[in-house]
């Protein structure tokens, strides 16, 4: 059987209460209890000695009468409700107050050190009580002698009255704090509950694959923190889902058309409907698609590859040297367009610390690109510029552009504007994406200034070598 987080939360309140209570109940009343008969023994103990003072002048023969000092014992035992007793060396009664019942009396096995290191004794006096007393003795002396003792008793149901007492006033403290402790509760429930319950009955929806729904908790705290997480990660699923359906269709779209064009071919071939003079020409067709799907396939395979950790391997290099062994690469198409490409550099050697291969890589899919979409005639800027520790590659044409609803789209796997469609019927439309990748893999950024029927800037940054 499962108990939710409410419901432990309550039995631990109730057994924080429940316990309170046992230690007050307990150690509190021996605590009260233990200093009660300490206080009344000194108070008593005080008066004893004062009375034990005035009986050592009667027996030192200072005042002849015994019964001098009993109006001080008798106001004694009246102000403190209590009995005084003196003793002589023997343990006889001697005088008595308020009764005078036990005068003559000998208190049997009576032994003043019964109290060790106290002054009191709790008990019923050797006997000579039915209930427990606190009795206080005080030695009367004189003359380097004792002769004998004044001895004040007091009930010990007096003493646990007044615990009660003080204990009645802790338990209803006790209790008023333990009511006002519902606040807590109270807000606990408001605050941790509700809101946990919403985030709970989120999360369900989540596992039961509606990441539509929203947990609708406002609260500017952790929990309100935790619900805005969990809401901004039911959107990013859901965004995954919907690009997973994507990129499925954009596959399958760009697989489709080559395979299409591939087996179209082969069985025009195969039933004669290509006289065998024209063979050789969609022969040569047909290894344009094979490359085609296997430029597709390498594509994704990079990409597979930069999602996995640890592919970069990296190492100082002269990014110039980079850029200009990239450019002569497209000597011949540049050539057979017209088309010039500009090198500007700010210093003659610019080491970076990157993966070479991979920015080569970068290099040449956005030169790539600068060339798909420019005009004839025209002039490719390619600059690398040095600001603090950072390394400032910019690939600059003058070509057809992107639209602006398209720019932040280039970057998302198989996309293509319709433009590039037109252009290029080769693009896989996985580039840009491989080299958003790479530069975001090397903690760098990149970004794109486009204006349509102007041209294009891709600029990416790179970290210098002497910043290692």
């Amino acid at each position: 059987m499962t108990h939710s987080l409410y419901t432990k939360f309550i039995l631990g309140y109730l057994v924080f209460g429940l316990l309170g209570f046992v230690i007050i109940a307990t150690f509190s009343s021996k605590v009260t209890y233990r200093y009660l008969v300490r206080s009344e023994a000194e108070s008593l103990y005080d008066e004893a000695n004062l009375l034990a003072a005035a009986y050592s002048d009667i027996y030192q023969g200072k005042r002849t009468d015994i019964s001098a000092a009993e109006p001080r014992l008798e106001a004694v035992t009246v102000y403190l409700d209590a009995q005084a007793w003196v003793l002589d060396s023997h343990g006889t009664v001697v005088a008595e107050t308020p009764s005078g019942n036990r005068i003559g009396s000998t208190v049997t096995g009576f032994d003043p050190t019964a109290g060790g290191n106290r002054s009191y004794l709790v008990g019923r006096f050797f006997g000579m009580f039915n209930e427990n007393m606190l009795s206080v003795f005080a030695p009367i002396t004189g003359n380097f002698n004792t002769y004998g003792y004044v001895v004040l008793h007091r009930s010990i149901a007096q003493v646990v009255k007044s615990r009660d007492r003080i204990l009645n006033i802790v338990y209803m403290t006790a209790a008023v704090i333990f009511f006002l402790s519902l606040i807590i509760l109270l807000v606990f429930t408001k605050t941790v509950y509700f809101p946990l319950k919403k985030i709970t009955a989120g999360a369900k929806e989540y596992a039961g694959g509606n990441l539509d729904y929203t947990i609708k908790v406002d609260t500017n705290d952790e929990m309100g923190y935790l619900a805005d997480t969990l809401n901004y990660m039911s959107g990013e699923l859901n965004k995954l889902e919907d690009y997973q359906k994507s990129f499925i269709a954009n596959v399958s779209h760009d697989f489709r058309s080559p395979l299409t064009s591939i087996k179209g071919y082969l069985e025009a071939i195969l039933d004669g409907t290509i006289p065998p003079e024209l063979q050789e020409k969609y022969l040569h067709i047909l290894i344009s698609e094979t490359e085609r799907l296997n430029k597709l396939t390498e594509g994704m395979l990079t990409l597979n590859s930069l999602d996995s950790q640890g592919f970069l391997n990296r190492s100082n290099f002269d990014i110039n040297r980079v850029i200009k062994d990239t450019a002569e690469m497209f000597e011949g198409a540049c050539n057979a367009r017209n088309i010039v490409l500009d090198l500007t550099f700010s210093d003659d050697v610019e080491m970076v610390y990157a993966d070479l291969g991979r920015i080569q890589q970068v290099l040449y899919n956005l030169i790539d690109n600068a060339i798909k979409f420019s005009h004839d005639d025209s002039v490719i800027y390619i600059q690398c510029l040095q600001q603090y520790e950072k390394i400032f590659v910019s690939v600059k044409d003058t070509g057809i552009g992107i639209p602006k609803e398209s720019v932040k789209k280039i970057w998302d796997r198989f996309y293509k504007t319709d433009i590039s469609r037109g252009r290029d019927k080769k693009g896989t439309g996985l580039g840009l994406a491989i080299v958003k990748e790479i530069i975001q893999a090397h903690g760098e950024n990149i970004d794109v200034v486009s204006t349509p029927g102007v041209g294009s800037e891709f600029i990416f940054t790179l970290p210098r070598a002497t910043a290692q």
